[in-house]
Parts: C-alpha cells; sequence; structure tokens
C-alpha cells in the first residue's frame, strides 16, 4: 500500500495537476458561498470541463471542487445567517450571532482550523479503510451486488423530502430514463422509436447537469424579486482571531467526537453532511455544561458543526470507491465523473486502477490543505462573490452547462436532453417532487438490471441463490426493514401535520 500511496503523491505532484486543485478548490469556495450554488452544482457544471483531461486531472478538479464547495458554505452562514449549502445549517446557529458579537473573525478562525484538521482525519480514514473493504467485495457474487444495489435503493426514502410516494415516483422516473437504448448483457435495443440517438442511452452528464445546474437556473430566473434583489452589503470584522492554543486543546473532544460524528453519518449511504451537522450540533450542545449559551454565539457550536460536515467528505467517499454505491448527491455526480474517465466505481477500481486511486487520495489531501490556506488568504476576495449581480451570472451558467453537454459526444441531441432534463426537473420542483431520487434512479437502475441478469445466468433461471445467499439475504432484509421504517416514519409525520 504504502508503494501505491507514494504513486499516487508523485501523480500530482506536478505544476499541471497542482494548479488545478488550487483552481478546483477556489472554485468549490465561490460555489459554497453563493447560497443556492452548492457542490452539486458547481460539480455538475464543471464535469465537462474535465472530459478533455486526463482522468488524475479531471477528477483531482471534481475533489477540489468537493471539498471547496463543503467548505465555503459557512460563509454566508456566519455574515448573512443564510447556510450556503445544506451542510452548514446548524454553522448559523452560532456563527451569525458570533458574527453579530463583532467575532467574524474568531468564528472564521475556528472554522478554518477545526475543518481542515476534521477533513484530514476522514480522508485518513478513507485512505485506510476503503481498500480493506475493497477486497473484501471483490469476493461477492451479483447475488450479493444486487442486494447491495436494492439495499442503496432504498435511500430513495430518505431523499424523497417528506413524501414517500413522490420520491418512488422519481425513483421510478430515474429507473426508466436508464432503460433506453441498448440493454447490458445483449445489447437488446429499447424505448428507441427507431431513433438512432437514443440506441446508446442517455448520457450521464446533460441528465445530471440538466437536473441540477438548469433546474435551479429556471427556479431562480422564475422568481422576478430574486432576480432583482439588490446586493446585501454586509459589515464585518476579520480582526482579532481570538483561537488561541489554550482553548485549541479546551475544544479537542468536541472536535473529536464532531469528527467521529461526520465520518460515521458520512459512511451510511443517505445521510450525508447535513444530518451529520445538525447531529454534532446537538450532542455538542447536550454534552456541553453550559448548554443555555448555544444559540447566543458559542464557539463551540461552530467546533461542532464545521467539524463534522468536513469529516463527512471522507466517510461519503468510504462506500463509494470500495463498493460503488453513492451516499449523497455529490457522489452521485463523483460516479459520473468516475464512468466519463472509464472508471467503474466498486472494488475493482482499486486491484485494476490503484494509481488514479491512490492519485485521487493525494489530491484530496492536497485540495484538504488549499481549502485551510485560501481560506485564510482570500477570505475577503470570496465574500465579495455574494455581491456578483444574477443576471450576470446566470447566462454565464448556461452557457456552460450548454456547451459542457454538447462537448461530450460533439451532438446536439444532448444538448437537448440537458435542457428535457432541466424542464423535469423544474416541473417536479414546482409540484414538490423530490429530484435526487431520479438520480439514484438513473445510476443505480443499471447496475441492478446488469447484477440480476448476471445473477440468473449463474443460476440458470433460479431467483432461489438471490435470497440464500447469507450476505444477499442479510442486505435484503436490511433493505426491507430500512423501507418499513421509512413507511413508519412516514405516518407519524403525516399524524402530526
Amino acid at each position: 500500500m504504502l508503494e501505491l500511496i507514494e504513486t499516487g503523491f508523485l501523480s500530482i505532484l506536478n505544476i499541471e495537476t497542482i494548479v488545478i486543485v488550487f483552481i478546483g478548490v477556489a472554485l468549490g469556495l465561490v460555489f459554497g458561498a453563493i447560497p443556492g450554488l452548492t457542490a452539486v452544482m458547481a460539480i455538475a457544471i464543471c464535469l465537462p470541463i474535465t472530459f478533455g483531461m486526463t482522468p488524475i486531472n479531471g477528477l483531482s478538479l471534481l475533489m477540489g471542487l468537493y471539498i471547496g464547495g463543503v467548505s465555503g458554505g459557512f460563509i454566508p452562514s456566519v455574515l448573512l445567517n443564510i447556510p450556503g449549502t445544506p451542510s452548514s445549517i446548524a454553522s448559523t446557529f452560532d456563527g451569525y450571532p458570533m458574527a453579530q458579537k463583532g467575532e467574524a473573525g474568531r468564528a472564521f478562525a475556528l472554522t478554518i482550523v477545526f475543518s481542515f484538521l476534521a477533513g484530514l482525519l476522514s480522508l485518513l480514514v478513507l485512505i485506510f479503510i476503503s481498500p480493506v473493504l475493497a477486497s473484501v467485495a471483490i469476493q461477492l457474487s451479483p447475488f450479493e451486488y444486487f442486494a447491495i444495489t436494492v439495499f442503496a435503493l432504498t435511500m430513495i426514502t430518505s431523499l424523497s423530502d417528506g413524501s414517500m410516494l413522490k420520491g418512488l415516483i422519481a425513483g421510478m422516473l430515474g429507473i426508466s430514463l436508464a432503460t433506453v437504448g441498448f440493454a447490458p448483457i445483449d445489447s437488446y435495443p429499447r424505448f428507441t422509436f427507431g431513433l438512432p440517438e437514443l440506441e446508446a442511452g442517455f448520457n450521464v452528464l446533460p441528465v445530471l447537469i440538466g437536473l441540477f445546474a438548469i433546474t435551479e437556473i429556471l427556479k431562480t430566473s422564475s422568481d422576478r424579486k430574486q432576480i432583482e434583489t439588490k446586493n446585501i452589503q454586509t459589515a464585518y470584522r476579520l480582526k482579532d482571531l481570538g483561537l488561541s492554543f489554550s482553548y485549541f486543546f479546551k475544544q479537542k473532544w468536541n472536535w473529536l467526537r464532531s469528527t467521529i460524528i461526520g465520518v460515521t453519518v458520512g459512511i451510511l449511504p443517505g445521510l450525508g453532511g447535513s444530518a451529520a451537522n445538525i447531529i454534532s450540533y446537538v450532542t455538542a450542545k447536550n454534552q456541553s455544561k453550559h448548554p443555555e449559551t448555544f444559540g447566543k454565539g458559542e464557539p463551540a457550536g461552530v467546533v461542532a458543526a464545521e467539524s463534522s460536515n468536513n469529516a463527512a467528505i471522507g466517510g461519503a467517499l468510504v462506500p463509494l470507491l470500495s463498493i460503488g454505491i453513492p451516499g449523497d448527491g455529490v457522489t452521485a455526480l463523483l460516479v459520473g465523473g468516475l464512468m466519463l474517465h472509464g472508471l467503474n466505481p466498486g472494488p475493482l477500481l482499486f486491484e485494476q486502477n490503484g494509481e488514479v486511486m491512490y492519485g485521487i487520495f493525494a489530491a484530496l489531501l492536497l485540495a484538504n490543505a488549499f481549502m485551510a490556506l485560501l481560506l485564510i488568504i482570500g477570505m475577503r476576495f470570496f465574500i465579495r462573490v455574494l455581491h456578483v449581480p444574477r443576471h450576470v451570472l446566470l447566462p454565464i451558467i448556461v452557457v456552460l452547462c450548454v456547451i459542457g453537454a454538447f462537448g461530450v459526444n460533439n451532438r446536439l441531441f444532448d444538448a437537448l436532453v440537458l435542457v428535457l432534463c432541466g424542464v423535469i426537473g423544474y416541473i417536479f420542483a414546482k409540484l414538490k417532487f423530490p429530484v435526487m431520487p431520479i438520480v439514484l434512479g438513473f445510476i443505480l437502475g443499471p447496475i441492478l438490471e446488469t447484477n440480476l441478469r448476471r445473477g440468473l445466468m449463474h443460476s440458470n433461471g433460479d431467483f432461489l441463490p438471490f435470497v440464500t445467499s447469507p450476505i444477499a439475504a442479510a442486505f435484503l432484509l436490511l433493505a426491507a426493514g430500512s423501507f418499513l421504517m421509512a413507511i413508519r416514519k412516514n405516518r407519524k409525520r403525516s399524524a402530526t401535520i
């Protein structure tokens, strides 16, 4: 492993890759700092740009965007009381009161230091746990993979934002879109209607960009008040960082507990940094000797919230890279990034592309360091992006999206798919249907079908091995339990409304 780690670091230690990681983190911070432009959107927009790069450079850019996008969300959380990303919700609870008391500089200092350390620890967990999980997963048969994918699809229930029925409908739509084109295994054409453009199916890139970026642009454009909103002039102080060694060591257990929560929650599919952010904050408040100070500018609240959401990054990448299961929206897009460069997420990734994998790990560590450096140096400049008029920003994003979709295969059809998916996403948003289950169904649907058909080929058409294999049976039971718990939770929520 040490040899592969050394090779991975050597593959990124060149001027071109270092600059790409630096730009990725800077862009990610900008997207994270603008409310509504999350890390998901940053990766969706920049995904086509990576198409012409080498796998190491392209994926290094995406990892920089991921870390920057999550980390930048605390800027508007502290200064404007607006969470830049869903992972920064709890950061507003004490970060904004600290800024109101003239302690914005201290809130930034706490965030930078503890986020960096939490990110570092979670990435070390990723580096040493993922290969072990992958070596176990490589022994699994199509029966186990089918069951694991069924379990992963139950994440749709936790991504349904209140209505499980709407989430299931959205998930079915995603699976249906994935069935268009040649079938896996036997290449039988399905739903092509005689159109040659549909024979290869829908490319993952235009679908993802359309559902996220174009949908957000249509939503923002339809809100006239939001477009005409004048820029917010915010007074803030970045002097008096107020972070002493004694206070740093005083927060060590709070930081460690929040980091462990972040990594653990990140590994669990379907939860992500936003859940880790809130769970860590509530835990820190319950464990504090002075819980009454939380919500009034308590620095420990900022430490807990920001440590956990950065720690969730490494945790979320563990299931993605080791068994090929995305844990949240950002990692679902990263699956698209890996596939765009001919890499299939899963246990064979380490065996077939070990150098690229450890190169990605090295890029993540470098991006974590750039994140801290850029926040220290460029804090005032990032804040100015909050004042870019939306009528200037949105057209630029649209042009980048269309160019990116067209560039995948140099055909206009992909640009049309981009627009179509954007309109579908916008209609879903208006009808209050969640969009994320569409992405989950679109990505996991082909994996489910391929392993089902491979399993049936192994068993000569017998379904019994799918439930008699101990691991497969365990995951199917977990999937059934997860689904039943979601139904119960949904009924309880409906009863309280």
